[in-house]
């Protein structure tokens, strides 16, 4: 099982969001093998995903169905394969709250980069196969291969980094929030997707 944790303030609006898409995402590519969760740094904890948050879910084909609000603990990251934080301010947080995993927390939109970053180069050893012991191992390695990506597919400006968060903002802002957020997900899916069954 690969064990994936989504990070924002509250754990209302981006964080759940990220949660349930890219569950739902990779279930539906190889069913069985991904647990994703999420929690807050500052978590409004026991709350039900913000009410506008959880409408947009539903419009991209999701559900906000019994989530809750979850302070983060150290026990969540203990035995975390890949943290997906929403802002550089909650990737830091997390490293210095533990900086071992210094390689396997990345702000969501910056692993999206890194993916493409590694998929270009013709020298990457991303192993293959779909069997789900395959996938595990995949995405047990996949951050310490993005990671050396990690200066190379550097944002020009911090903000390409950032999700913004639309708590109790105008409706544009949550809009924005899926902009931002939707097409990083949809890339990390992706490159599962374009795994092939290993023939050897």
């Amino acid at each position: 099982m690969i064990r994936i944790l989504t990070i924002c303030t509250g754990n209302v609006c981006r964080s759940p969001m990220a949660e349930r898409l890219l569950q739902q995402k990779l279930d539906q590519v190889r069913p069985g093998v991904f647990d994703v969760r999420s929690a807050g740094i500052q978590a409004l904890v026991n709350s039900p995903m913000d009410t506008r948050a959880a409408g947009l879910l539903h419009v991209l084909g999701g559900s906000s169905e019994g989530f809750t609000a979850t302070q983060l603990q150290e026990s969540h990251l203990a035995d975390v394969d890949l943290v997906l934080a929403m802002s550089i301010e909650h990737r830091d947080r997390i490293l210095n709250l533990m900086p071992r995993l210094l390689k396997r927390t990345f702000t969501v939109r910056e692993l999206a980069r890194m993916i493409d970053a590694l998929e270009a180069d013709p020298d990457a050893e991303i192993p293959g196969g779909t069997s789900d012991e395959e996938v595990e191992y995949r995405w047990k390695r996949l951050p310490h291969l993005a990671a050396l990506k990690r200066y190379q597919a550097r944002a020009a400006d911090q903000n390409e980094d950032e999700i913004v968060d639309p708590y109790r903002r105008d409706d544009s802002v949550y809009q924005q929030m899926v902009k931002d957020l939707v097409p990083a997900l949809d890339k990390l899916v992706a490159f599962e997707a374009r795994i092939t069954p290993d023939l050897r």
